[in-house]
């Protein structure tokens, strides 16, 4: 990568960290990429509704076009008091997954690709609300539209040597959802608690229904995590009426997802008409597995090869999910990883920042496969 470059995109990667937004709320970010784009690049760009994207247009049309995509959307995790330069400026928020990172170097593939031809039309993809699971499944139509026939992406990844590419073949990624339940009873004195309808007990057997679902056999992971109950408020005087159980679901297998959900609702459903107390639902950050095709895989391990890029096999999936696996059920494609050190603080923590010694590598593997 032409090294004039490669500082232009850390310098703006710094500057996306300084500015983090949430999911949905890209707008400062996208209006940031778009002038570094149209500032830096004769590329065509285009913004749409949350996400915009660049082309540079190939000389036979008729192939199809290749497509890159990088997230955008930041955490709510705060950052205030740390000894970065490039500090977030917004209290309870922070790049801490390293989306401004992957932005970046979609962009340094931007400036390289300024000064290449190119036999594909190559789009570039700068997608929000990946965090959430929303961003990806709006752009789906688009690639049909544009003829797009494969897409890419990378994420970093701590736990790797630094530059490392790591893939995996097939699954990558499992499909994940949030399911958050509500319960209504009615509520008492707490010495008489045969007046009211408690939801406590009903929860609790409930977490305790998922574990026994979770250890029959399944054909691959299954997960049911508690991430947040709740009956009450502790006042010692007054027996409840009202509580909630949230939980994120986890499989290898879509299938085997909803099948859990469809039995923990039976089971709470069933529980609640027996103890006459009403339940609502709701399904939240979904989702899909993320399926590499193996063609698109063959093809990564090709360019590292000419590019003399060390790499290996990921021994199992990566349980974190990622949208991008809407993409894959659209067109051929991969989603791989490049390590940011084997030591490198973990992803959605504080202490975590992107590593800058690795876009380099993202971009020159892209443009490997753009070619």
């Amino acid at each position: 990568m032409n090294k004039e470059n490669l500082e232009k995109i850390i310098e703006l990667r710094h500057e996306l960290h300084k500015n983090p937004e949430l999911s949905l709320h890209e707008t400062n970010t996208i209006k940031t990429i778009r002038a570094f784009l149209t500032g830096n690049t004769s590329l065509s760009v285009e913004e749409r509704d949350g996400w915009l994207f660049a082309v540079k247009k190939g000389n036979a049309p008729s192939s199809g076009g290749i497509a890159f995509r990088a997230d955008l959307d930041a955490l709510p995790i705060d950052e205030t008091g740390s000894v970065l330069p490039y500090e977030s400026a917004s209290k309870g928020i922070s790049h801490k997954c390293g989306h401004d990172g992957h932005a970046a170097a979609l962009c340094g593939l931007a400036l390289e690709l300024d000064n290449t031809e190119t036999e594909k039309s190559v789009y570039l993809i700068f997608q929000g609300a990946e965090e959430i699971g929303e961003g990806a499944k709006k752009i789906v139509p688009f690639l049909k539209k544009k003829d797009i026939r494969e897409i890419y992406a990378f994420h970093n990844l701590p736990g790797y040597p630094e530059g490392e590419l790591v893939y995996r073949r097939e699954l990558s990624q499992p499909a994940s959802e949030g399911l958050s339940i509500g319960f209504q009873g009615k509520p008492s004195h707490a010495s008489a608690p045969e007046e009211g309808a408690n939801p406590a007990a009903l929860i609790a057997g409930t977490v305790l229904q998922i574990q026994k679902l979770l250890d029959r056999p399944h054909e691959g992971m299954v997960q049911g995590t508690v991430v947040g109950m709740e009956a009450g408020s502790g006042d010692f005087g007054i027996s409840p009426g009202e509580g909630t159980l949230m939980l994120t679901l986890r499989a290898e297998n879509e299938q085997e997802m909803k099948m859990l959900e469809e039995e923990i609702l039976a089971y709470v459903q069933e529980g609640a008409d027996a103890a006459n107390i009403r339940i609502g639902f709701q399904r939240s950050d979904y989702f899909p597995e993320t399926r590499n095709h193996e063609r698109a895989i063959e093809k990564v391990l090709a360019a590292a090869e000419r590019l003399n890029l060390p790499h290996r096999e990921m021994e199992s999936l990566w349980r974190a999910s990622e949208d991008f696996g809407y993409y894959l059920k659209e067109c051929e494609g991969a989603i791989v990883y490049i390590g940011a050190g084997e030591e490198w603080p973990a992803l959605h923590t504080a202490g975590y920042d992107y590593n800058d010694n690795i876009p380099e590598t993202a971009v020159d593997l892209f443009l490997a496969l753009a070619d």
